[in-house]
């Protein structure tokens, strides 16, 4: 019998999975955990096939393991299947253009330049809380609409709904009054542009029209936009914010391969396609098995809760060679750290862009920095990776 432990609560797991991940994909593919109830996929091509196929691993009830089978006020559409979720996902998705998108790039640029002209000849910073922490707030704040002096308070709402406690596996009681008044909040604001459209992210969603499964024609309700809203407001802030603190540490581990990035700017696009792959900031997805299935020659009974692990396949050796190298150079074909198929992240092009254009503006300005580690910080919860505090020195 194996003595492998995986637990996505054990903060000292959680601060380096990476060698239980790897003992899992050699020892125990199909990993069981009585304690709370999951199975778990580590291999890169399981959690690629399993991620494909929606009708037998479903989102319906959940994505994250401890709010899985509870009652929530809001539902997201991450925890929807198809036909349900590819309607809403159609009528989102105009938001997200790749014309639109592209077009962000000068206002993020100055976004980004704002915070890191500050830090300009000081001894350093905190690359998270001042500056990775505040740029995705800020832009996704924008695209919605949220007045400037607000956004500090939403990301601080999303920060509280995301944190776990030691031992804390039913979060919902406590994160309850916390949704609701971040939904007060947005709603208010939902009833001024009904009144007074204006050009952002909520006035569109409000506006649009799609066709529901009965095949008429409808505009989202109240409680179905401000899902979306804060579905967009929270993976808008949180995973890019992971995604820029992760560079920061990575690349002061990896010096060698920063100067790279200094010397060659035009690498940093692979160089964040690495890092995505190297830790990926959103690294266990939930799924509900549908049907009695096998793998790795054990059965799982339909109903079961399994947990695709993202950032382990990241790191199989079977799909990447030398997997715990972090190489800006690396050629690789894909990797499935913004998930895969129906749910592939559809944030993905904003994220790829404010990371470019923030390793683009930091390097420019600081080509090298240690890492003060006595007062890093991480996040904790069990579906996202990263820190909340990485203090650097010049």
């Amino acid at each position: 019998m194996s003595d492998i432990y995986y637990d996505p609560y054990d903060r000292e797991i959680d601060a380096d999975p990476h060698p239980v991940w790897r003992r899992m994909r050699d020892e125990a593919p199909l990993y069981r955990n009585d304690r709370y109830d999951f199975w778990a996929l580590s291999r890169f091509q399981d959690v690629l096939d399993a991620s494909a196929d929606v009708e037998t691993y479903s989102s319906a009830r959940g994505t994250v393991l401890e709010m899985m089978g509870k009652d929530l006020p809001l539902r997201p559409m991450i925890f929807m299947d198809p036909p349900e979720h590819d309607r809403l996902r159609a009528l989102v998705s105009r938001a997200f253009t790749p014309r639109r998108i592209a077009g962000l790039e000068a206002s993020i640029r100055g976004i980004v330049r704002g915070y890191l002209d500050a830090q300009v000849g000081g001894a350093g910073f905190d690359f998270v809380a001042e500056f990775g922490a505040k740029v995705p707030m800020m832009v996704i704040s924008s695209m919605l609409g949220v007045p400037e002096e607000d956004r500090e308070q939403i990301r601080q709402w999303t920060d509280e709904t995301l944190h776990r406690e030691p031992g804390e596996v039913d979060p919902i009681p406590r994160i309850a009054p916390i949704m609701a008044e971040v939904a007060g909040y947005f709603l208010r604001y939902v009833n001024e542009r009904r009144e007074r459209p204006q050009d952002d992210m909520m006035t569109d969603l409000l506006q649009a029209e799609f066709e529901d499964e009965t095949g008429r024609k409808r505009r989202l309700s109240d409680v179905e936009l401000i899902a979306f809203i804060l579905l967009i407001s929270g993976a808008g802030n949180e995973t890019v914010a992971r995604l820029l603190g992760f560079a920061g540490a990575t690349l002061a581990h990896f010096p060698r391969e920063r100067e790279k990035l200094v010397e060659r700017p035009e690498l940093i696009p692979n160089a964040i396609e690495e890092l995505l792959r190297y830790e990926a900031p959103s690294p266990v997805q939930g799924r509900t098995v549908m049907r009695d299935v096998e793998w790795h020659g054990v059965g799982v009974a339909a109903g079961s809760v399994i947990l695709l692990l993202t950032g382990s396949a990241g790191r199989d050796e079977r799909q990447y060679r030398d997997p715990d190298r972090f190489d800006v150079e690396r050629e690789f074909g894909r990797h499935v750290s913004f998930g895969y198929g129906t749910h592939f992240c559809l944030g993905a092009s904003l994220a790829r862009l404010e990371a470019r254009v923030a390793l683009e503006e930091v390097l420019a300005r600081f080509p090298r920095w240690e890492i003060d580690w006595s007062g890093a910080e991480r996040v904790t919860t069990s579906t996202v990776r990263g820190y909340a505090k990485l203090p650097i020195r010049f």
